[in-house]
């Protein structure tokens, strides 16, 4: 089975410029995984994986989008029997003229 998380959005501290560290951003996050479903009791609850994604950078407040994907990758692989991660985080309003994402 392949899973879509698709435009998760919070706000949460993020980023290394001195405005970023003081005010809370918007930032979207999409993700995908798979993971073998055998029988109806060994589902991966999607709910739990979005809100541990928000929980993670609400609390870490990440300094860089790089460190950000690659504390998430660890946690979701670690706490979940998943595979194929891929991750996309977004900032839709750092800067006036587009949105800068990065995707692992």
């Amino acid at each position: 089975m392949k899973v879509y998380i698709e435009d998760l959005n919070f706000d949460c501290i993020i980023g290394i410029l001195d405005f970023e560290r003081e005010t809370a951003q918007k930032v979207i996050i999409n993700l995908s995984f798979e993971y073998d479903f055998s029988n109806k009791d060994e589902f991966i609850d999607y709910s739990k994986v979005s809100n541990d994604i928000e929980n993670i950078m609400t609390e870490k407040k990440f300094e860089l989008l790089e460190e950000a994907i690659i504390y998430i990758e660890n946690n979701l692989t670690n706490s979940y029997k998943i595979k194929n991660l891929k991750i996309k985080i977004s900032k839709p309003d750092i800067m006036a003229n587009c949105i800068v994402s990065l995707e692992n």
